[in-house]
């Protein structure tokens, strides 16, 4: 006897496969969900940290590095601030304030390229330069000034300066002395030399050989000094 096949649908088949592809589903899914949870995400340090993960997620050890991680990058706002009011400051104090050495240099260059005497043993005024100490550096501009600033027992301060000129005739140096009295706000000059090779020492200012207060008081009449 023969056996007899009766041949299976298609929708039978998709109804015996369903319960078996949802099982499959179902184990997919929850081995899916067992991976994310099980799944830890970095620990946070002070040297990771990018503010991503909230506060509230954070353990105590994870708070305390973001707080050593703010603190320092805080720190480090800090001190930018303090040096760059601190170069600020410098440059005011050294260059562009009207009672630093660099502008009392500018002036005292300005004055010998006016004056009369200064033209006729330097040349032109016009192409008087000045610049510090001669040095190995070609560039004029990078030669330092020599200057001092102190003060004395009476808490007077004194700015000595010296420095070069050259012009299309001849060379010179320059000796400046400014003194500012205690109490006082600017300097006032002590003197201010030019001094040419073979030339006569020229004074654009000489505190010495002005009259004295007590002096400047006194009159001539008749070719006698009365006070």
């Amino acid at each position: 006897m023969k056996p007899i096949f009766r041949p299976i649908g298609a929708t039978a088949v998709v109804a015996r496969l369903q319960p078996v592809l949802a099982r499959r589903s179902f184990a997919t899914q929850h081995g899916l969900g067992n991976n994310s949870t099980t799944s830890k995400r970095r620990s946070v340090t002070p040297f990771n940290d990018n503010g991503y993960v909230p506060w509230n997620e954070l353990s105590a050890g994870e708070k305390a590095s973001r707080a050593t991680q703010q603190t320092f990058n805080f720190g480090l706002v800090i001190v930018g601030l303090v040096l760059t009011g601190g170069v600020g400051y410098f440059l005011y104090q050294d260059v562009f304030s009207p009672e630093s050495k660099t502008a009392y240099f500018s002036r005292a260059v300005d004055r010998i390229r006016k004056d009369p005497e200064c033209i006729a043993l330097l040349g032109d005024g016009k192409k008087i330069t000045a610049h510090g100490e001669e040095t190995t550096n070609k560039w004029r501009r990078a030669r330092p000034i020599a200057s001092t600033l102190n003060t004395d027992a009476q808490g007077n301060q004194h700015l000595i300066m010296h420095f070069y000129v050259e012009g299309p005739l001849n060379t010179g140096i320059v000796n400046a002395h400014l003194v500012k009295p205690a109490g006082h706000d600017e300097f006032e000059y002590k003197y201010l030399c030019v001094d040419v090779r073979g030339h006569q020492r020229i004074y654009l200012e000489n505190a010495d050989a002005k009259p004295s207060s007590g002096e400047s008081k006194k009159y001539k009449l008749f070719g006698v000094s009365w006070n």
